[in-house]
């Protein structure tokens, strides 16, 4: 983190010497190990520069006291048949759909439920993530790809049948403790 600068109280040296540091900064975080090489390639859609540690260690935060709140240990929306033998062009069609439910329906309506400011952090660093993962998720020759999206979309609609299945509430409680699982399963796509 890059404390603010008092751009106004420095002098012209003063902002060379801090430009100069601001850049050397940024220059070896972008150089930082493993960065570069950073990806998820689900089928035809890649995503480069997002870090899954980052991604596993915001949900940690949160997972003991989410799942806790979740009552309902017989039910599971992200079960086998919806993420088990997802063939590698099927899965840009998945995430994208998954992702894009996660953040209009389970992250929009759950951050009132985060009172806490380290869940609210925490919260915001796997929504924000999952809001750039998605804007960049965009397969290539959509029209050839119609029977693949088509298999997607019913491992979806699995999904979103079992949420639609309980109580709102509950079934955003479930959704977000199983972000574990969905990490799990894209860290497959991840490759560094």
């Amino acid at each position: 983190v890059v404390p603010d600068i008092p751009w106004r109280q420095m002098g012209s040296p003063g902002r060379t010497t801090a430009l100069l540091g601001l850049s050397l900064i940024l220059l070896l975080r972008s150089q930082g190990p493993g960065v570069q090489g950073q990806e998820f390639r689900f089928g035809p859609c890649r995503v480069q520069g997002v870090a899954l540690r980052e991604l596993r260690e915001a949900f940690w935060t949160v997972k003991d006291t989410v799942q806790a709140k979740d009552n309902i240990t017989s039910v599971r929306l992200l079960r086998k048949e919806v993420l088990q033998d997802v063939s590698d062009a099927e899965s840009c069609y998945l995430i994208r759909a998954l992702l894009k439910f996660y953040l209009n329906t389970v992250f929009k309506n759950y951050l009132d439920e985060a009172a806490d400011v380290r869940i609210r952090r925490s919260f915001s660093t796997l929504a924000n993530n999952f809001f750039v993962i998605a804007s960049k998720l965009q397969p290539s020759q959509e029209d050839e790809m119609f029977s693949i999206s088509e298999s997607a979309r019913r491992r979806f609609l699995l999904f979103q049948r079992a949420f639609k299945q309980l109580d709102i509430q509950a079934a955003q409680t479930k959704a977000f403790g199983e972000v574990d699982i969905l990490l799990t399963w894209m860290e497959k796509f991840y490759e560094f």
